[in-house]
């Protein structure tokens, strides 16, 4: 796939990159990432992938666009409010680059819908904000052998690691958390609230793990777990073995 003139310039910054150059930048036109939540991580994320050259974009949410969601959620503006977010996520994107196929999923991800969404896509992006959603998006994506990129937010922190225990000997999102936890404790963003550019930093940075693994470059995620404090402003890098005894990836799983 050659690319063609206005691609070579619009993605000029990437081509002289030794480690994307032009067969890079091909890999991210034919790539196709799902993207689970059109909210403060999946809005950056998008975003970037998008800019990035990513050729199919997947988008699930079920959920419309209210003014709280303003705050962090940058792919939307205030003229969407009660507009899917799907749909408004999918004009921001069209209006940025004509190179991406964005395929709005106007849904909640479900046991009985994943495997065939899941499955239709290269790489998962997971910003979801429910833990339900979280384990059924590893869980899926184990069972498809998809590589999952899954990051987390708080009030002032993140965290970010990629899941490939398909691929050999590394570890998937339940060797780090094999149960949900109780049902309350821990209070969602209504409740205990979030710097709204936490989101973009860690959104960010997950879509540069989305496009490490596409293209290939550098040291990626894989077996670490990546935390950002922005109390603090500080990141940490921790390893993260797989789990022997896990229930989904171990050997008595």
């Amino acid at each position: 796939m050659a690319l063609t003139p206005e691609q070579i310039d619009r993605y000029a910054r990437h081509l002289v990159l030794r480690e994307v150059g032009g067969p890079g930048q091909q890999k991210l036109l034919r790539a196709k990432v799902l993207i689970i939540g059109a909210g403060g991580l999946g809005s950056p994320l998008a975003l970037y992938l998008a800019a990035a050259g990513v050729g199919t974009l997947g988008i699930v949410d079920d959920d419309e666009v209210s003014l709280s969601n303003l705050q962090r959620q940058i792919i939307h503006k205030g003229s969407d409010i009660g507009r899917p977010k799907v749909e408004s996520a999918k004009s921001a994107i069209e209006a940025l680059t004509p190179d991406v196929k964005v395929v709005p999923h106007k849904m909640r991800l479900t046991a009985e819908n994943a495997a065939e969404l899941i499955g239709a896509y290269d790489i998962i992006a997971d910003g979801c904000d429910n833990f339900e959603t979280r384990f059924l998006v590893n869980d899926t994506c184990f069972a498809e052998k998809k590589t999952l990129v899954s990051a987390a937010i708080g009030e002032f922190d993140g965290q970010i690691a990629t899941f490939k225990a398909h691929e050999g000997d590394y570890p998937c999102y339940r060797c780090l958390y094999p149960e949900p936890p109780p049902p309350g404790a821990i209070p969602p963003c209504s409740e205990a609230g979030i710097l709204g550019a936490v989101a973009g930093i860690v959104g960010a940075w997950q879509a540069l793990e989305v496009i490490r693994e596409i293209v290939g470059f550098g040291e990626g995620l894989a077996g670490k777990l990546l935390l950002f404090d922005g109390l603090g402003a500080r990141t940490r890098t921790i390893t993260l073995p797989r789990d022997p005894a896990c229930k989904l990836c171990g050997g008595n799983a």
